[in-house]
């Protein structure tokens, strides 16, 4: 979905959220990375070396779907493929943001991915799970052919050994994707310390995947 609101609307909004992912501490250093989709196959960027914390509307950039910059004085940032693969494979995609929220990147050390066996509003908004998508060198073509056989039945990833990635319609849609996946896998970690783990019956499951279906969301969602 291409964002059609004002430049400036829309570049308060990525640094607004840029804020909110280094205030949760799910970025540190230079981590972390935002876009979203303009008109004219444009996207607009959070651009590579700085903190997240830090930024500002000036700081951003415009890049073709290339990653070449058309806009703005900084470079773009080494993950900016991973980024372009996500909008090549899914039309319906307005805006990417790529984190290291702790809970879920522990998981993706871990080797392990999120299953929506066990909380309905979970798997109704995020799907039956989050799979891990194995490790390779961020910002190659390796990492993205390793997304690619996850990017249309998913809308988050969590990549081996490196952090978690979600896209939606636009920029608030992605971010409570994230913060979705981060407060799961957070319960999960929390939950598995006081023992097993029950996994809801088949038959709400079943149930819970028809409203996922109904509310849009997830590949059968879109067709529907």
């Amino acid at each position: 979905m291409i964002d059609q609101r004002p430049l400036t609307e829309i570049a308060r909004q990525v640094v607004d959220v840029s804020h909110f992912l280094w205030d949760r501490q799910w970025v540190a250093n230079h981590e972390g990375n935002v876009t979203v989709r303009l008109p004219g196959n444009r996207l607009l960027a959070t651009p590579t070396a700085m903190s997240k914390g830090d930024l500002s509307t000036g700081d951003l950039i415009v890049v073709d779907l290339f990653g070449r910059v058309v806009r703005g004085s900084k470079r773009p940032f080494g993950e900016m493929s991973m980024h372009l693969a996500i909008y090549e494979a899914r039309p319906d995609c307005g805006a990417v943001i790529h984190a290291h929220p702790p809970y879920a990147t522990a998981f993706a050390m871990a080797s392990r991915e999120l299953s929506g066996e066990f909380a309905p509003e979970f798997r109704v908004s995020m799907g039956p799970r989050i799979p891990l998508v194995p490790f390779a060198v961020p910002g190659t073509e390796a990492m993205n052919n390793a997304m690619r056989p996850f990017l249309q039945d998913f809308d988050c990833l969590l990549l081996e050994n490196h952090g978690v990635i979600a896209w939606g319609d636009d920029l608030t849609q992605a971010r409570l994707r994230i913060e979705h996946c981060e407060s799961y896998a957070r319960v999960l970690t929390l939950a598995s310390q006081l023992g097993p783990i029950k996994s809801m019956p088949q038959t709400a499951k079943a149930v819970l995947d028809d409203k996922r279906r109904r509310a849009g969301l997830g590949p059968e969602g879109r067709q529907h």
